[in-house]
């Protein structure tokens, strides 16, 4: 993991390496960093560099750790933010730039810990992928980028984030058990398997996807799917801390 933090303040800079360095001792975790006292600097470096996280203060001069988020947020969706601050009014503000979460300084260890290690895990997960056989070959298919998947008449059917769909011969079981091992991918009907980062609702007709396709719910597993669903969206906030 790549993690970038900027702050004005040379000694919050200082403190947050000083942790970033006992993470990576403490947990003997492959994390590298690169600090930036401006936004404007960050901006740049981003627009030619990849970070996996960043650490940002809200309130800097000129160009607020703010500003940066939504600017960053106009053309990258990916990249986690954690707002670093010492005040709570922009709790709110943080959500709309959809940040992991919103640590109030001084940043202790019992906080920044544990959110390194849910971005860890996320990655981890995201980086997990399926290879499938189709009539050009072999492809490599990240678990992230499936929105849902489906079989008909043994042709299994890979519904991707992108609205591209991928099929392979075969069955289902030939796949669920690598996907359903992870927290996110839930089976609601025999035929299909539905990753819940990319449903936007469940109700009676089934769960709504990013895509806006519907995936059904068998009648019998209906009280399932809505307790698998809110389970996950609670985890969901979990992560999301304070915010």
């Amino acid at each position: 993991m790549h993690i970038a933090v900027c702050d004005d303040s040379i000694d919050e800079l200082s403190r947050i390496s000083l942790l970033l360095e006992d993470y990576r001792r403490k947990r003997n975790r492959p994390i590298t960093y690169e600090v930036f006292q401006s936004a404007t600097e960050l901006l740049e470096t981003l627009v030619v560099r990849q970070f996996d996280l960043l650490l940002l203060d809200i309130l800097m001069p000129g160009v607020t750790g703010m500003d940066a988020a939504k600017e960053l947020r106009r053309w990258n969706n990916e990249i986690a933010i954690i707002f670093l601050t010492s005040s709570r009014e922009f709790a709110v503000e943080s959500y709309r730039v959809s940040a992991v979460d919103y640590i109030i300084k001084p940043v202790r260890e019992d906080e920044l810990f544990p959110t390194i290690d849910k971005q860890l895990i996320k990655i981890a997960q995201e980086e997990a992928y399926l290879t499938l056989k189709t009539g050009n070959g072999l492809i490599k298919l990240p678990f992230s980028k499936i929105v849902y998947v489906e079989v008909i008449n043994r042709i299994v059917q890979f519904n991707l984030i992108e609205g591209e769909i991928r099929e392979t011969y075969g069955y289902l079981a030939d796949y669920e058990g690598a996907l359903l091992a992870t927290s996110y991918f839930y089976k609601p009907h025999r035929s299909y398997v539905v990753n819940l980062h990319q449903v936007t609702e469940l109700n009676k007709n089934g769960f709504f996807t990013t895509v806006y396709k519907i995936v059904p719910v068998a009648r019998n597993s209906f009280a399932n799917a809505k307790a698998t669903y809110m389970k996950y969206l609670l985890s969901q906030n979990e992560r999301s801390g304070k915010l």
